[in-house]
């Protein structure tokens, strides 16, 4: 089928900051137009600087955007849509026999999803900390190899059921964000989520493909709240009403890993490792056919998350990324504006990358950036070493700030354990990475291998090229 019969796919991410999207051509997996959006979704949480909120209905709005701002004549030849978005948060929604979760606007190229507010509830994200360690401690151990960690799916709802039960008695359904996308362009009763989703929530068991429906249960954890689980890949629907001209009963796949999708778009070649730096960091290769997980749930550094085709993704996942940067440059912000000036923090952004570019010598300084803790340490805070009179300068904190980032995530996964895996080659995606040589420059100094950053694979795309192996059986 040529493209000009309605076989173009389109690729959506629902990411932490932003709404990707794009258009691509399966002839040749080209990317044809794209468009992004920042969501700006962040709202306070109760819970204050240990919770992480984001408001749905900006996030759909955002996607609304970016999808009425491709070209029309290409929107009416989608043929197949791909979505992927964050990992491990959640939120949760109420579907009833006479009212959806989401109510449609008809435009004049079909109708626009909306979210009433009162609808949903927040989207608790991966970045939510109210789950301490005491209170993980006293959750029954998984039957599965992923561990249950603060801003996991099923960590967040064990949270709720004990400490905000009332919102359980408002709401009938969970699931990612991106599940719930799926189901409001299909007109699902029921959510419908991926094994890579389910594995990234915790007791989802992925060698048997099944929750852990009786250690929930025995804990009285809201096993009715679980979505139905299908394999990556499969399609999940079709959409149930034309979309900005994307025609009606067009199939929608299964929501999808982020990471997954960022790699699956990314990698050349078996021995390659793909480096995705955007808000958080994670370093990922995939793992040998044969390979398969132990039972035993263990926080370890490196985790193994189910990938495509069966086979599992070897992942050191940082919290820290980009993330510790926007807060330095924050920072710097907030101190001009105490001192009476305002400088945008874009003009903070030129000014910090071009003063550490500059930095010829590495200095002394060491800054642990872990402001986030790590899912293996939560408790970890960041912190600044060997500070004198000739290490204060802004470029040197700034390139200080980038070399913690990486030696950070080379603590988590090091260039031996590469080498020991035939990794010959880092490819470096993501926002923070692709236009930072500091962090570059860090990266090769780290790993002392051949490395080459990219632009062009991110994971709408890959959302796409998913559903196209999928649909195409290529």
């Amino acid at each position: 089928m040529s493209a000009t019969e309605g076989n173009f796919v389109l690729g959506i991410d629902i990411g932490t900051t932003s709404v990707k999207v794009c258009i691509v051509d399966p002839n040749n997996k080209q990317v044809i137009c794209k468009q992004a959006k920042d969501t700006q979704a962040n709202v306070p949480s109760e819970m204050g600087s240990e919770g992480n909120k984001q408001d749905v209905p900006k996030i759909i709005s955002a996607l609304n955007s970016c999808v009425s701002r491709l070209p029309k004549d290409h929107l009416k030849q989608v043929g197949k849509i791909g979505i992927c978005g964050q990992m491990h948060g959640i939120m949760l929604w109420c579907n009833k026999n006479d009212k959806k979760a989401w109510d449609c606007t008809e435009t004049y190229m079909g109708c626009r999803f909306e979210v009433p507010k009162e609808n949903v509830s927040a989207l608790y994200t991966w970045q939510d900390s109210r789950c301490d360690r005491s209170f993980l401690d006293k959750l029954p151990v998984p039957r599965c190899h992923l561990a249950a960690c603060s801003g996991y799916g099923c960590a967040t709802l064990f949270w709720i059921a004990k400490n905000r039960p009332d919102k359980l008695d408002h709401y009938n359904r969970a699931g990612t964000v991106q599940d719930f996308t799926v189901a409001m362009l299909c007109n699902l009763d029921n959510p419908i989520m991926s094994i890579q989703n389910a594995a990234s929530w915790g007791y989802f068991d992925t060698c048997a493909e099944k929750w852990n429906v009786d250690i929930l249960q025995a804990a009285g954890f809201p096993t009715h709240l679980l979505p139905q689980v299908v394999k990556s890949g499969s399609i999940a629907g079709t959409l149930h009403l034309p979309w900005y001209g994307i025609p009606s009963g067009t199939p929608v796949g299964a929501a999808l890993g982020d990471l997954q999708c960022s790699v699956l778009a990314t990698l050349e070649k078996p021995d390659d490792a793909v480096l995705n730096l955007s808000t958080s960091a994670q370093l990922a290769f995939v793992m040998p056919p044969q390979y398969s997980p132990a039972q035993e749930p263990s926080v370890a550094p490196v985790e193994h998350f189910p990938y495509f085709g069966g086979r599992y993704l070897a992942v050191a996942a940082s919290l820290n990324g980009g993330n510790a940067l926007a807060s330095f440059v924050r920072m710097v912000q907030q101190w001009t504006l105490e001192l009476g000036f305002n400088v945008p923090q874009s003009k903070i952004w030129d000014i910090v990358m071009n003063l550490g570019v500059q930095e010829s010598a590495v200095s002394a300084l060491r800054v642990i950036p872990t402001m986030l803790g790590e899912r293996q340490v939560p408790e970890q805070n960041a912190s600044v070493l060997n500070i004198d009179p000739g290490t204060l300068g802004l470029g040197q904190v700034f390139r200080a700030i980038c070399r913690g980032i990486i030696q950070n995530l080379h603590s988590m996964m090091p260039r031996e354990m590469l080498v020991a895996s035939n990794i010959s080659r880092i490819i470096g995606i993501g926002s923070a990475l692709t236009r930072n040589k500091v962090l570059q420059k860090e990266t090769q100094d780290w790993y002392k291998l051949p490395t080459d950053f990219v632009s062009a694979g991110d994971a709408a795309m890959g959302a796409a090229l998913a559903v196209i192996a999928n649909y195409t059986n290529i």
